[in-house]
């Protein structure tokens, strides 16, 4: 069986999940120290709609998609990459902009839930709510990223899935050893390298993206008298300046590989090239400055529960 589908997945789901586990953590953690424990169920209460919203966004979204299809099967070829391209951008906009935001606010997490429960803890009536809607607004946050991505391949293949579901349950492995069994875990070097790993996933989506937009012009300029072509051995990316499918096929071992984790692909055109570089200096340069100024890419570590 080819595991390649779910190494994205796994790594966005991972990341996306250990993050909403801090948070979850920390509350839980506040609560404990508050001697508030009876709140524990809104904390519970607040993951499990969060996940149940990303689901149903992610059936939403499905069904959407199909009943597209099925409306307009006449211009499958254009509605088809035309999907993808607006999942993959909206993928990468959000995903890049977590990025940054959450190393940016690295420091100041922890002191900042920890603000907010302290205040929420003083207004009896409403805490439950207040914690419910914290929590629940955090994993619905990490949860719809995690569907946008899925989604960036609309023929999501059930391996990929597997790939989310073993990324979620690591996350949680994380937050329990974090928060329940007090085990020290470096997340100064584990949001580092998964943070390397994401920018360099998505600065594939990027690439995949301009393949897209490419198939959408090259179908519609099939469909009617309008060419919107500019010819250079694809649509609008300009001239091939990469094959390599002879000595390192994206299709097989390690080539495969390699596409899924840094976005290569065996025959790369110049807008793509263009693309895939201007996003790893913009973003890329943008994500290391901010690691450099701060020190460090996470809230200082989480004090475990008792």
């Amino acid at each position: 069986m080819d595991l390649t589908p779910a190494i994205p997945t796994f790594v966005i789901t991972l990341r996306e999940g250990v993050e909403a586990a801090l948070v979850v953590g920390i509350v839980l953690a506040c609560l404990n120290k508050a001697g508030q424990t009876q709140l524990n169920r809104w904390v519970y209460g607040g993951v499990g709609a969060g996940i149940v919203g990303s689901v149903l966004i992610g059936l939403f979204l499905g069904m959407g998609i199909r009943q597209l299809q099925y409306v307009l099967p006449q211009l499958e070829g254009i509605i088809k990459p035309l999907l993808e391209t607006l999942f993959c951008s909206v993928a990468i906009i959000m995903l890049s902009w977590m990025l940054i935001w959450m190393t940016q606010q690295a420091r100041s997490l922890k002191g900042e839930i920890e603000g907010a429960i302290q205040s929420t803890l003083t207004d009896n009536e409403s805490a439950g709510w207040s914690i419910f809607s914290l929590i629940c607004i955090a994993v619905l946050r990490e949860g719809f990223e995690t569907v946008l991505f899925l989604f960036t391949n609309l023929q999501s293949s059930t391996v990929a899935m597997g790939g989310a579901i073993a990324g979620l349950i690591g996350a949680t492995l994380i937050g329990v050893a974090l928060f329940k069994w007090g085990i020290r875990i470096n997340l100064q070097r584990f949001f580092q390298v998964m943070g390397v790993l994401l920018l360099l996933i998505v600065a594939g989506l990027v690439v995949s993206v301009c393949k897209n937009l490419d198939a959408a012009f090259a179908a519609i300029s099939q469909l009617g008298e309008l060419d919107l072509c500019l010819g250079g051995g694809s649509c609008v990316l300009g001239p091939q300046v990469w094959d390599a499918s002879q000595l390192l096929p994206d299709k097989g071992f390690p080539g495969v590989l390699f596409k899924v984790l840094l976005g290569y692909r065996d025959r790369i055109y110049l807008g793509q090239l263009i693309a895939y570089t201007a996003f790893l200096a913009i973003v890329g340069g943008s994500y290391f400055r901010i690691l450099n100024a701060i020190g460090q890419p996470l809230a200082s570590q989480p004090t475990p529960q008792s």
